[in-house]
């Protein structure tokens, strides 16, 4: 009866040119560095083709670090030196610079060989192109950036939505709080806006909508104020380091600059044009101060912004 072919016996190779070719056969660089001389003594030909740098041309530890993104470099050669000095094994991510100047970024794996006495001999490696998955997840953790900013922002008028408000309000209301500084807000809502959808239609009252909220985030205009939609058609303006003043100031600038636009309101009872009715109110919070209560003022005074004959502002308690 013949032998069989495949045996499942490990078969001996004591030739180091098959794991040579075994090496040099793969996507994964493999290099070897002397630690007394900080040479080094191999680096597998595949680095060519990758970074366009002849294996001739890695000499010495200082030719690993020169080709190493300049954003990279300290902190890359820092925790490899420290790892390595300390004996452990170790990985690292960096970009790594082509001979024409491209970014390639470079998983690079390390072991530290020791000789019996425990003192390090040399460090051997891999080096892995990750550059594809690096890509890949820019372009997820972009998504997700972009997936954030979508939930803070109101799909139909660009603005912030209700979700932003209720973050930033408290946050706002503790930075007034601590540093003694007047906080205002504006809460506004357009006038007979169900008479516009009715005769308009719902096409044409998104319309108005995204209108009204671009000039009411222009009265907005400083970098800490913030335009949210409050529902419906109801809109806030959240006003930091804003004094009574300077709020019903911004306030009378909306209307006037709603009033420039002249968007017909063929239904309205105060024109024919779009107006909008806006209550107002500022406050430098105390320990004993509520924000919602503040909040409920505010929307008080909006409604009676309304029963006085709405295209108007209210900065005061009935």
């Amino acid at each position: 009866m013949s032998a069989p072919i495949f045996s499942s016996q490990p078969v001996a190779c004591d030739d180091p040119g098959v794991y040579r070719t075994l090496l040099e056969s793969t996507k994964a660089i493999p290099w070897r560095i002397d630690w007394a001389t900080m040479r080094f003594t191999y680096i597998g030909p595949q680095i060519e083709e990758l970074l366009g740098w002849s294996p001739s041309s890695w000499i010495a530890v200082t030719d690993w670090a020169e080709r190493i993104h300049e954003e990279d470099r300290q902190k890359t050669v820092d925790f490899c030196v420290a790892q390595s000095q300390q004996g452990v094994d170790h990985e690292a991510d960096y970009r790594a610079l082509t001979r024409d100047g491209e970014e390639v970024w470079i998983r690079d794996v390390v072991h530290v060989v020791r000789r019996a006495d425990g003192s390090v001999d040399s460090l051997v490696g891999f080096m892995f192109d990750i550059t594809a998955r690096k890509q890949a997840e820019d372009k997820i953790l972009q998504l997700q950036r972009e997936l954030e900013v979508l939930s803070y922002r109101d799909s139909l008028t660009g603005v912030a939505n209700r979700r932003m408000f209720d973050t930033l309000y408290p946050v706002e209301w503790a930075k007034a709080r601590a540093g003694g500084e007047p906080l205002s807000l504006l809460v506004i809502d357009i006038d007979y806006f169900k008479q516009y959808n009715d005769h308009y239609g719902h096409v044409q009252g998104d319309e108005c909508l995204r209108r009204v909220a671009a000039v009411l985030d222009a009265g907005a205009a400083r970098t800490r104020d913030l335009c949210a939609r409050f529902g419906g058609e109801e809109f806030v303006l959240l006003l930091p380091a804003t004094d009574e003043e300077a709020a019903r100031n911004i306030a009378e600038r909306c209307r006037k600059l709603l009033a420039q636009k002249e968007l017909p309101h063929a239904r309205s009872g105060v024109g024919r044009l779009v107006t909008v009715s806006i209550g107002v109110g500022t406050i430098v919070p105390g320990a004993g101060d509520d924000p919602e209560v503040f909040l409920d003022r505010i929307d008080r005074r909006l409604y009676q912004a309304k029963s006085a004959g709405r295209d108007r502002v209210c900065d005061v308690e009935a």
